[in-house]
């Protein structure tokens, strides 16, 4: 069973949620990773993360570029932890991505590392 889950917003947040990933591996931690765009498959998504805690997760690690909706979307909904990790992006450097992750509402706390920091989120 896995203890982590890393969800990603696109496959070209791989290479970067990929670290954190390497991190838990050198740690023997399980975890399951998967890529759920939150504004594309809403669905999808919501499912993921009303599941999270039946699947034995402890904590989610939720990378995401832009509007970088995904860790909140799963710090309202899972009842754990969820570290979030802001994307680089071309038009803004990953500021966009940063603020969006950073300023949570009062109750809905999500950790954050820095822009393109997947290896301290693991």
């Amino acid at each position: 069973m896995a203890l982590v889950g890393i969800v990603m917003g696109s496959d070209s947040d791989m290479p970067v949620m990929a670290k954190a990933a390497d991190i838990l591996d050198k740690l023997g931690v399980s975890y399951e990773m998967t890529i759920i765009s939150a504004h594309r498959e809403p669905d999808v998504f919501f499912e993921y993360a009303k599941t999270a805690e039946e699947k034995g997760f402890k904590v989610i690690i939720a990378g995401a570029g832009m509007a970088a909706h995904l860790p909140g979307m799963c710090a309202a909904i899972f009842p754990m932890p969820v570290i979030g990790i802001p994307m680089h992006t071309t038009s803004l450097g990953g500021r966009d991505s940063l603020y969006s992750i950073v300023q949570m509402p009062t109750g809905i706390p999500v950790a954050t590392v820095a822009i393109n920091g997947g290896a301290n989120a693991g």
